[in-house]
């Protein structure tokens, strides 16, 4: 069973709707090497696990698979506020909609030459499974072969070179809010290259000198060196509330990645800030909600508040 705590698993930065942005982590998000393919391949990879003898590994997979739905939710919601926005827009929900904007502007026109339409058009200022140039995600990409050792390697390749996208990626914008989001998933991603490097290590793969965890010198970017000095590289969480996994018996000792720093996968997860539900936009009639659907809404929302308390008690 899988539990969502309400958090985001990383703080997003404020700054301006920067449409060109949001579309460039599309690709971070549903692009060949995104973590929606990260989260689907380890997934699907421990959902098919064989052999009782070798759980830690399996472990070890599927706890940073659930990391990965976190970071598909920590980079579609960097998407949605990156578009969240339209200039000169001033608009009410009480407002006529032949008169959307102040002044008479017109809301969407930046849907017209920045980024991706379909952001606008099709998602309502919001992400998209896609990559950056509007190819549908596809479960094509996912790798699993059943093979451990093989399964491990194509894991590696996969966050080494989902690592230096994102190094791409911060070069590519100074939005504050992009780049908080970017610089967290390029140190993730080095966690998750030393969790699987070290996996390869117990099970003798001598995988440096076929596969090394490529140099990005992303320790130079602010972002990440803040994070790189708290040690969130060598941290890997197990996200297991019954306290089973087994992940630590390899994700243990020197890192990998030889920066001096110790594995350490004592924690069940990290503590996350709020979630913030995005303002209304009536420009995209969204959500569209009248005071009668309204009403139906919390309603719903109390009985089933009200079903959660008598199965699993009063949350604090």
């Amino acid at each position: 069973m899988y539990f969502h705590l309400q958090n985001l698993i990383n703080p997003i930065e404020q700054d301006e709707p920067d449409p060109a942005a949001a579309n460039a982590l599309q690709e971070g998000l549903g692009g060949q090497f995104g973590e929606m393919r990260t989260m689907m391949q380890y997934l699907f990879q421990s959902i098919n696990f064989r052999g009782a003898n070798a759980k830690p590994y399996k472990d070890l997979i599927q706890g940073i698979g659930t990391e990965e739905i976190s970071h598909v939710e920590l980079i579609g919601t960097t998407i949605a506020r990156l578009l969240d926005g339209s200039p000169e827009y001033r608009g009410k929900p009480d407002d006529p909609v032949d008169l959307p904007g102040a002044r008479g502007a017109t809301p969407l026109n930046i849907a017209l030459d920045h980024g991706n339409i379909h952001h606008y058009l099709v998602g309502a200022q919001g992400a998209l499974p896609v990559d950056a140039v509007g190819n549908p995600w596809s479960g094509s990409y996912v790798y699993n072969s059943g093979n451990l050792v093989l399964d491990l390697l194509y894991n590696l390749m996969l966050e080494s070179t989902g690592r230096l996208q994102k190094c791409r990626l911060y070069e590519m914008t100074d939005n504050k809010t992009a780049r908080s989001t970017i610089s967290y998933l390029i140190v993730r991603d080095q966690a998750h290259e030393n969790a699987y490097a070290r996996a390869l290590e117990t099970l003798g793969v001598n995988w440096r000198t076929a596969l090394p965890i490529p140099k990005t010198s992303a320790e130079r970017f602010p972002e990440v060196k803040r994070l790189l000095d708290l040690g969130l590289q060598s941290k890997q969480y197990s996200f297991d509330l019954g306290d089973q996994s087994e992940a630590g018996r390899i994700f243990q000792g020197i890192s990998p990645s030889d920066d001096g720093t110790q594995l350490d996968a004592t924690e069940q997860a990290p503590e996350g800030v709020p979630i913030q539900i995005a303002p209304e936009r009536p420009e995209e009639f969204s959500p569209g909600a009248d005071p009668e659907l309204m009403a139906l809404i919390e309603a719903t929302a109390a009985m089933e508040m009200a079903d959660i308390d008598a199965t699993f008690g009063k949350l604090g």
